[in-house]
């Protein structure tokens, strides 16, 4: 069996083809970039951007099933950049897929495309948390058309299924740790509010073995009970948000976060930044946003029991585990570097 990975050079991405090459599977990944970690794996990899339809078709040329993670993510940019990448890019996943008679698609949604500003979420299911609108960001309105298209072209043709996995961390996550660590090193972290909001996070073993548990449900069988839905996907686990990020700071061995911000503050704060990044030269993006503020502020956990109902996903890794995990990770990876230093 022969498996596209869209994305397949990222945190989610590479756990997804390591599992898959475990199991014996001929895998490709399709990335903007080279990645050693995929090479070393013996995965196939195809340099070119989701807005090539020329390339995708190529790409997915005898492929039985593809994994569609690969997204611009993140909360700013440009309409554009987020509209190629989750919009066109998944409408040209799609139609390679039908021009190669892929019969499976397991998507990477997510639950930000169910965001309503500082409305919380606490501990609901699917069916009773809708699709959203007004967006303050490009990443949760392209996420939510993008899932809409993926679940409508479910069919006789081709087998869909969505997932939105909540907050991934663990070993190999180059984005968020780092950027935490950096920022508790500087004294640059506060807490939105009270730092008491529990939220939802997925550990990095159990979003990809998520992944895999929805595509053993779905390929090959037409009256599977997930094609053409959405889930949630999380550790099941909530805990505030304070409690989140300083087992993540010490697990890393970086100083802990006390410090809070008023919520209207750090809203305005973003307002003000998002002003001044739309009309002046600056690079990289603003510290904060509106959008930010309202996520790091306000509960946001979910019913994971359609996952578990539908296609047998179980968290298998908890978070008090996941931390230790890290810890020792982290650990190895400064080690090395001050080994290459040295």
């Amino acid at each position: 069996m022969k498996i596209l990975v869209t994305g397949g050079g990222g945190f989610l991405g590479q756990a997804i083809c390591s599992r898959l090459v475990g199991r014996g599977l001929s895998v490709i990944s399709y990335n903007r970039g080279l990645y050693p970690g995929l090479a070393a794996l013996g995965v196939r990899q195809v340099q070119a951007d989701l807005a090539n339809f020329e390339a995708l078709a190529e790409a997915t040329a005898g492929v039985d099933a593809v994994f569609h993670v690969g997204a611009k993510a993140g909360a700013w940019g440009s309409f554009r950049e987020y509209f190629d990448a989750n919009v066109r890019g998944t409408r040209n996943v799609i139609a390679a897929c039908r021009l190669n008679t892929v019969r499976t698609l397991v998507y990477t949604s997510s639950p930000s495309v169910t965001h309503r500003a500082t409305t919380p979420v606490i501990g609901l299911s699917e069916s009773r948390v809708p699709l959203a609108s007004g967006f303050k960001a490009w990443y949760p309105a392209t996420k939510r058309v993008a899932e809409e298209i993926v679940l409508e072209a479910n069919g006789t043709d081709l087998s869909t299924v969505a997932l939105r996995p909540r907050l991934i961390w663990g070993p190999g996550d180059n984005q968020l740790l780092p950027r935490l660590v950096d920022r508790a090193q500087q004294g640059r972290l506060r807490f939105v509010g009270d730092g008491q909001n529990k939220v939802d996070t997925t550990y990095i073993d159990n979003a990809a073995q998520a992944h895999l548990d929805a595509f053993d449900a779905l390929h090959g069988n037409r009256g599977a009970r997930c094609a053409g839905k959405a889930y949630f996907i999380s550790n099941g686990e909530p805990k505030p948000i304070s409690e989140i990020v300083n087992g993540l700071l010490r697990a890393a061995g970086a100083p802990i976060v006390k410090e809070l911000v008023p919520f209207r503050v750090a809203y305005w704060l973003g307002a003000a930044l998002e002003a001044a990044y739309t009309v002046l030269p600056f690079k990289g993006e603003p510290m904060m946003t509106r959008f930010l503020a309202e996520q790091l502020s306000t509960p946001h956990f979910y019913d994971i029991s359609a996952a578990r109902r539908d296609f047998g996903y179980q968290p298998r890794v908890s978070v008090l585990e996941g931390l230790r995990q890290l810890g020792h990770w982290w650990q190895e990876q400064q080690a090395a570097e001050q080994a290459e230093r040295s």
